[in-house]
């Protein structure tokens, strides 16, 4: 089959997926059965994927589906048993006290808070826990979900302490040809993924410090009374102040001490920065801005997820650092949890439950629901129950909100997630052609050439895209990408950076993110409108970065040791 009509092929699902739920409005529930037999079909009868490899595949799908079930439940029973214990009132009033401006909290709670969420836990998991903080902060819910998923980029690469990159770069590069190179320059491949790390920290910081800014228009031209662009990017100072107290600390973390921490310690040194100086009016915009009144509000902006902070049960006063003390603890144990100095980690990892050669395909699935970000917030609503003095009553309630947003999603993720399995493993086939993923990826390198750093980036999304995983995207892209930047004797190690930066833009795209996110917030049916949103973000993202790859590699000379 000719590398031409493989890609088409391979493009089919992606586009069937796009056109069902941009151009014609459908919600996933209904584009993805179909979209998951498109690709079974092509699969199947194009790449004569066998039938027990497609199954196999739906199967491992359904392992991963469970964990991101798993981890929206935790993060929606947290943020239940905080409606009902009270400390949702008293966050929503702590974040009024330092700006009762829109645009202000957004950047403390979606672009900080939410980075270091991404940094300790990655996985979709700063999307589970802003998006209904925000809506219990009167923000509607369809602007949370935008705002969770764009937070979803420039954190990324260093999310789940580094996982793309010592997980997802380090699998898909490492090989003996490429040791046996830079053994040649005296250099380790541990060494080459740091100088991997510094070129994608210095790209994210300078494409990322922008993305406050970016999410302040977006918010106030597609949900505000106005309409306008203008509103948005009037806080300018301000935002412009988060994104570099983020990004700085991010870039020299990523430069020092490699690629665990640069999301979580950029996050940290953020946080105290900015609220500290917001709480003293520092670059605080004279005007004041907030959404038009909940009344007025169109029925496709609000999602399921209520939050009568009038009507809660057994409230009682409480300090706003109480309140606090459950976010803290989630970050807490996160943090403590992926560490790899410490015994925890490997602890929880090894309870797991497995099918590993499923059906005798190869193909494993697995769970490590003790390691699940899941756990760790059911433990801490566990604990607090105790501590916020909570009646048995509220408890049950959270579970009954949780578990009735919760149904949806699971319907339309096992038809995505087994989607993606299918495609990302059709390269288990009976005629030896390249997986769906690969096979496009080829066929853009052969009709690019020279300029392949300004679409390195956007192959990077497209994995992400497809997979909702910075992680899987490196670990399916960064060999393609290095051997057509050798092929062109470009700098490999610029061009895998490219390619790590675009995989995490790529998450603001990722359908099954969408998904998850919205679940959260109980507004299922309005993918399609997120996603034509979240691409403007994407666009910019993969396109700027590209431009730093072209000036790195042609301008400014970035080579590979051994050039």
């Amino acid at each position: 089959m000719p590398l031409s009509l493989q890609a088409l092929l391979a493009f089919m699902p992606i586009l069937a997926a796009a056109v069902l739920m941009v151009g014609f409005s459908q919600p996933a529930k209904r584009a993805m059965p179909i979209v998951y037999f498109l690709a079974v079909g092509i699969a199947y009868f194009a790449w004569e994927m066998g039938i027990i490899n497609v199954i196999g595949s739906t199967i491992q799908g359904f392992f991963i589906t469970f964990n991101i079930l798993y981890i929206i439940f935790g993060a929606l029973l947290l943020l239940n048993t905080l409606k009902y214990s009270g400390a949702i009132t008293v966050i929503r009033n702590g974040f009024s006290d330092i700006s009762a401006d829109r645009r202000v909290q957004m950047v403390i709670i979606v672009w900080l808070f939410g980075a270091f969420i991404e940094g300790a836990a990655g996985f979709g998991t700063p999307a589970a826990l802003t998006a209904p903080l925000l809506v219990a902060l009167g923000f509607p819910a369809a602007t949370a979900v935008m705002l969770g998923m764009m937070v979803q980029s420039t954190p990324v690469t260093f999310g789940a302490a580094g996982t793309p990159i010592l997980v997802g770069v380090n699998g898909g590069l490492e090989h003996q040809a490429l040791t046996d190179k830079l053994a040649a320059s005296g250099l380790s491949f541990m060494d080459y993924l740091q100088i991997i790390t510094v070129e994608v920290a210095i790209i994210h910081a300078l494409v990322g410090t922008l993305m406050p800014l970016f999410m302040s228009a977006m918010m106030t031209r597609f949900f505000g009374r106005n309409k306008s662009w203008k509103e948005g990017l009037s806080i300018w100072p301000f935002a412009l102040f988060g994104g570099l107290a983020f990004t700085i600390p991010y870039a020299f973390t990523g430069i020092l001490l490699g690629p665990e921490f640069p999301s979580l310690l950029g996050s940290l040194i953020g946080m105290a920065i900015v609220i500290y100086a917001a709480r003293r009016g520092f670059l605080l915009p004279k005007d004041t801005w907030d959404f038009a009144p909940e009344k007025d509000w169109p029925k496709s902006w609000m999602g399921s997820l209520k939050m009568d902070l009038g009507e809660i049960q057994g409230q009682k006063k409480m300090g706003l650092v109480k309140a606090w003390i459950p976010y803290l603890l989630v970050a807490l144990f996160l943090v403590l949890s992926r560490l790899n100095q410490l015994p925890i980690k490997s602890l929880l990892s090894a309870f797991a439950i497995e099918w590993n050669d499923i059906l005798g395909t190869g193909i494993n699935g697995s769970t490590t629901i003790l390691y699940l970000p899941g756990t760790i917030l059911l433990f801490v609503v566990f604990i607090t129950y105790f501590l916020h003095d909570m009646q048995p009553k509220g408890l049950v309630a959270a579970f009954k909100d949780s578990g009735r947003i919760i149904l949806g999603a699971g319907f339309v993720l096992i038809f995505t997630v087994p989607m993606v399995r299918v495609y990302i493993n059709s390269g288990m086939n009976e005629t030896g052609l390249s997986s769906m993923p690969i096979a496009m990826a080829e066929w853009v390198a052969g009709n690019v050439g020279s300029v392949w750093p300004l679409f390195a980036p956007t192959i990077g999304a497209l994995g992400a895209f497809i997979a909702g995983s910075n992680t899987v995207s490196n670990l399916m892209f960064s060999l393609f990408q290095f051997g057509v930047a050798t092929s062109l004797s470009l700098s490999a190690s610029m061009i895998v950076a490219l390619q790590a930066v675009g995989a995490a833009a790529g998450n603001m795209i990722a359908i099954h993110n969408i998904v998850a996110a919205s679940a959260t917030v109980g507004l299922l049916g309005q993918e399609g409108k997120t996603l034509r949103k979240t691409v403007i973000p994407t666009l910019y993202y993969v396109t700027v970065a590209g431009v730093l790859g072209l000036i790195a590699i042609f301008i400014l000379g970035v080579t590979d040791p051994w050039m």
